[in-house]
């Protein structure tokens, strides 16, 4: 399965916009302007605002209404929205180019105040209780839009591994680990980068590469 692409989740932004919103009509009895959330959440530029509204908008948080200057309507609580929001760790970063050596703890360490927020309903169909993501260093998947500095969304594999699916593999021969597309053939396996001046990855002994998750999100960092 491709790896879904969406920008950055939930952010703190995005929830001390949520707040802004829920406390302000509170008050009032009406939504804040742009210019009041500007205000209120400590951003400099309309235009940020705006991009976290549009991203609220668009994971069904807010309604809005652009012809006049206070169309925003919270569709949900700050509560329920929390509530739907999938909180997971970071366990450390994965190189997306030529496998380079890592700790023997590189995918079991967690560092609870790594975390990264997801809505629920982006990802309906994984267990959600097992996610984990990982880092991305290097530009061998450039051209399936997985960056330097992007996060990759992880489920453990519980069932077997496809053709064309996208992998965090550890080649245990080498104690070295990589981000690639994985293939079956001849016998062996083809890690495929996604960048056209990097060479495939040939593995003659399949017992070497140990899938250690499948991407199932792409998270971009802005």
């Amino acid at each position: 399965m491709m790896a879904r692409k969406a920008k950055k989740g939930l952010s703190e932004k995005h929830k001390k916009i949520i707040e802004v919103l829920q406390s302000f009509t509170d008050e009032n009895g009406y939504p804040p302007s742009i210019r009041e959330i500007c205000t209120e959440a400590n951003i400099s530029s309309t235009s940020v605002v705006n991009y976290y509204l549009d991203r609220l908008e668009n994971l069904g948080y807010i309604e809005r209404d652009r012809r006049v200057s206070r169309g925003l309507r919270l569709v949900k609580s700050l509560t329920e929205t929390l509530a739907d929001i999938l909180r997971i760790p970071i366990v450390g970063q994965i190189v997306a180019g030529e496998p380079l050596p890592v700790p023997e703890s590189a995918f079991s360490q967690l560092h609870p105040e790594s975390m990264i927020d997801v809505a629920r309903n982006l990802l309906p169909n994984h267990g959600q209780d097992k996610l984990f993501a990982l880092e991305v260093s290097g530009d061998s998947m450039i051209d399936a839009m997985v960056n330097e500095g992007d996060v990759v969304i992880m489920q453990p594999p519980q069932e077997e591994i496809r053709n064309g699916d996208m992998v965090a593999v550890w080649l245990n021969d080498r104690d070295e680990t990589t981000l690639k597309y994985f293939f079956k053939e001849n016998g062996g396996v083809r890690l495929q980068p996604a960048n056209p001046s990097m060479d495939p990855i040939y593995i003659d002994d399949p017992k070497t590469v140990e899938i250690q998750g499948k991407v199932v999100m792409v998270v971009r960092q802005l």
